[in-house]
């Protein structure tokens, strides 16, 4: 594999994630963020969809400086071979993970009626749901829902927000 390969290659993948990025985005998101501002002091109050997007974009900045880091290394001539498919099998792992996330919003989303936002790491899996009713019952649905998708025992735990 060629220099000019590993660079469309890398390029492809973040093109690739920050278009599913941006197709998983709502239309109306900018639309459900107004300041108020009350008559004692100036207060912005912020809805629970752009706390689930904040929690999105922070994720998104620390996925894709792994990304650009282990890309670095996969390009890097000093780099073993061990060390090069190491930082691919992350790579995958990573794009693995993002797919996950994202499917695991879109069941609860159809199947719950709630926002979310979900974070794999590992073997934990953190749900943030965006309700101020804090249902112990749908929490218990939600894990064992995320639970029959994998085969493997997950940590999860449900957030209410």
């Amino acid at each position: 594999m060629n220099k000019q390969n590993l660079y469309f290659i890398s390029l492809f993948s973040i093109i690739l994630i920050l278009c599913i990025y941006y197709i998983s985005i709502p239309n109306n998101l900018l639309d459900n963020i107004e300041p108020t501002i009350s008559e004692s002091s100036e207060a912005i109050e912020v809805s629970d969809t752009s706390n689930l997007v904040g929690l999105r974009v922070e994720n998104d900045e620390m996925v894709l400086s792994q990304i650009e880091d282990l890309q670095n290394t996969i390009v890097d001539k000093d780099k073993s071979t061990e060390e090069k498919n190491l930082a691919y099998e992350q790579l995958k792992n990573i794009n693995k993970n993002k797919g996950k996330q994202e499917e695991i919003e879109n069941i609860i989303k159809k199947e719950f009626k709630y926002d979310s936002f979900v974070k794999i790491e590992n073997d934990q899996i953190s749900v943030v749901i965006s309700s101020k009713d804090h249902n112990k019952e749908i929490a218990n649905n939600i894990i064992k829902k995320i639970q029959s998708m994998f085969d493997t025992k997950k940590y999860i735990t449900v957030k209410f927000n």
